[in-house]
């Protein structure tokens, strides 16, 4: 493998302030130069790069919430008139840190402090209703939300897998995708046992990933380190972490802290939001950002911090839990709010004042114009195209994960298949054994809604359930850049294509034969493909209604609404040639129409003699009962034909409906 390699040239300027008077040591060896560090970054044809020390500096961060004229109309007259803006609300001001090669960067607050905001900020996430100013570099090169993707990793505060996964699958599926090209499978393979080992899953590396409530699988510290072992795949130097330690009790906080240190005594850069640690887990900690009312309480060493704050007199008493301690110091409570604000506003002025506020100011870094260039060429690349796979490497790996999640979900294929054949049996045994004579005629025709209703309901609604199940999966996967959204929707379509070919004909070959249809064996396998369209354009009709719909409760309210016209105007409620002319078109559509005309067809085509008893009017012959029903023989084809490109259509529109959401998502 072939790699690019130079040599950065930035270093920090010679206005280091060296040490203050409060204990806060910024020496020169604490920050990057070439003298000390030895820093290169590697640049590869993929369009990646990595440094082999990260420094993410932030200087004077400013965010004021945007806002929005608003106007209403006068009564009686209908003209518009503004109403006055309001003030626009500050979420932060001026702040300023650095986060250093081999260090944990803790940033704490209390709830509205600012902390969430702070890291949105600097992963360039959910920014788009804020007016943002000041400077985000990384060794000195100032730094877009592209550039920041090449060199690091964002560890999101939900955990969200495909349930039926192992963690061992789950990581080769990162690595298929997220890896360098110039890596060959061999090596992948090799790097998803070495991160295995070293993120403490071995135990564990087998076991399905779980569904809650539905699938019991890993625990919920096991799912943070697999989090974490995802990202450290591409081996970023530079890793953010919202709130790595929630929903996790103290002993299995402490052990993933354990392994973010481990990983930052590696050279990586970590940052990391957390809510009130356990003291052993803030002991972890190398640096400590502290926020109050969007401004900068303390920024400095963890250990130092309590020295500080009993220097501007706020001493931690011993028996207290450091994180604790701050939080209730800076948090603004309700009963009596004046005196909290009062209280953060002095203490965030005293370390605006302080030689440690200075300094960290003061800190620069010259110009990186090596740095600075490879950063913009590989952007360029990943601008381009943001995929480290080709379009059939990202088919086969989604293709892969997905025939894997068919064959596991227990809602896929075990309780579709219970489904299937229990349904089957039920019709089978309400219409079995139908004579050919004049009750059959209404017995069959019966029979024959009820499969059709049954294959379309047994498909769309598990389609749903998988589809909602999986969104938050794909949302996320597709915004950091792993697939298309067409290589997603085809491998999907494809792996569960079994299914509605399998489930179908063992739908029909139950009931058919159970209720005693047309015994020719050609109408048989007619019978069986006309069963496979319909629970076709059930799942399809499913994908479309999940994916034009905005949540799982709207689609699960409204797909019933949405077929049952298509149900009545389907034949056999309703004549089709007596829908009044304002709803012709929506017969069009009813696949309900296309399958009931073809398989009333197939069963009655070629009947001469149906059982008449003496002096009743009858339906002598299968046409007449075609005739009856307005159904025409050479409509057959084009019934099939129809079904075919329902299928498509709705496939094409729910298609779209995904590209809209993921478009959205951005």
């Amino acid at each position: 493998m072939s790699v690019k390699r130079q040599t950065v040239q930035g270093q920090v300027a010679d206005d280091n302030p060296g040490h203050d008077n409060q204990g806060f040591d910024y020496s020169q060896s604490d920050l990057p130069n070439a003298a000390n560090s030895g820093r290169r970054f590697t640049s590869t044809k993929s369009g990646s790069i990595h440094l082999n020390q990260v420094y993410y500096t932030w200087n004077d961060i400013n965010a004021v919430a945007k806002v929005e004229k608003e106007s209403f109309k006068l009564p009686c007259f209908g003209k518009k008139s503004d109403i006055p803006p309001k003030e626009p609300k500050q979420i932060l001001k001026n702040v300023s840190g650095i986060a250093r090669a081999g260090e944990i960067l803790a940033i704490m607050g209390a709830s509205g402090a600012g902390k969430t905001s702070l890291l949105n900020i600097l992963t360039f996430r959910n920014t788009s209703s804020l007016n943002i100013s000041g400077t985000r570099m990384v060794n000195g090169v100032p730094i877009d939300a592209v550039q920041l993707t090449l060199i690091s990793a964002y560890i999101q505060q939900d955990d969200i897998f495909i349930g039926t996964l192992t963690p061992r699958e789950h990581l080769r599926f990162q690595a298929l995708l997220r890896m360098d090209k110039e890596f060959s499978y061999k090596e992948r393979m090799r790097k998803v046992d070495e991160v295995i080992k070293e993120m403490g899953l071995t135990g564990c590396a087998d076991t399905i990933i779980g569904i809650p409530g539905r699938i019991k699988g890993l625990s919920g510290g096991q799912q943070k380190r697999l989090s974490v072992a995802s990202e450290v795949l591409t081996d970023p130097q530079l890793l953010i972490c919202d709130e790595p330690t929630t929903g996790l009790d103290s002993f299995m906080a402490a052990n993933l802290v354990k392994t973010l240190k481990s990983l930052a005594n590696k050279g990586k850069t970590i940052i990391c939001t957390i809510h009130q640690p356990a003291s052993d887990t803030f002991a972890m900690f190398d640096k400590l950002l502290l926020m109050s009312e969007g401004r900068v309480a303390y920024y400095g060493d963890a250990k130092k911090a309590p020295t500080y704050f009993s220097s501007i007199g706020y001493p931690c008493p011993e028996t207290y839990n450091p994180a604790d301690f701050y939080i209730h110091t800076l948090a603004i409570r309700v009963d009596n709010a004046e005196e909290c604000l009062q209280r953060s506003k002095a203490i965030c002025d005293k370390y605006d004042e302080s030689d440690n506020a200075k300094a960290l100011k003061a800190t620069a870094f010259s110009k990186d114009d090596e740095l600075s260039k490879a950063l913009k060429e590989v952007a360029k690349k990943r601008q381009k195209s943001p995929y480290k796979a080709s379009w059939f490497a990202q088919f086969r790996a989604c293709f892969w994960r997905s025939s894997i999640t068919v064959r596991k979900d227990p809602l896929v294929l075990k309780v579709q298949l219970i489904q299937t054949i229990f349904l089957s049996l039920v019709i089978g045994l309400i219409y079995f054994g139908q004579e050919n004579d004049q009750e059959s005629i209404q017995n069959i025709s019966g029979c024959i809604f009820m499969i059709i209703a049954n294959l379309t309901f047994s498909s769309i609604f598990p389609v749903t359930n998988v589809f909602w199940s999986e969104l938050p999966v794909f949302m996320r996967e597709h915004f950091n850049g792993m697939y298309r959204t067409d290589t997603y929707y085809l491998a999907k379509t494809f792996a569960e294509l079994p299914v509605y070919l399998i489930l179908p004909a063992i739908f029909i070959s139950i009931s058919y034969w159970m209720v005693g249809l047309n015994d020719d064996i050609d109408r048989f396998f007619i019978a069986v493909g006309t069963a496979v369209l319909v629970a076709n354009v059930g799942s399809s009709f499913g994908y479309m209604a999940s994916t034009v719909t905005p949540s799982f409760e709207t689609t699960m309210a409204l797909a019933p609404v949405m077929i049952t016209p298509f149900m009545l105007f389907g034949g056999s409620f309703l004549n089709k040639d007596s829908i009044p002319v304002y709803f012709i078109w929506l017969k069009y559509l009813s696949w309900f129409l296309y399958g009931n005309e073809a398989l009333s067809i197939n069963q009655w085509k070629g009947i001469k003699n149906i059982t008449c008893e003496e002096g009743l009017a009858c339906i002598e012959d299968g046409n007449q009962v075609l005739d009856s029903l307005s159904f025409k023989e050479d409509n057959f084809g084009m019934s099939l034909a129809c079904l075919g490109g329902l299928i498509v259509v709705t496939r094409l529109i729910s298609y779209g409906g995904l590209v809209m959401k993921s478009r959205r998502s951005k």
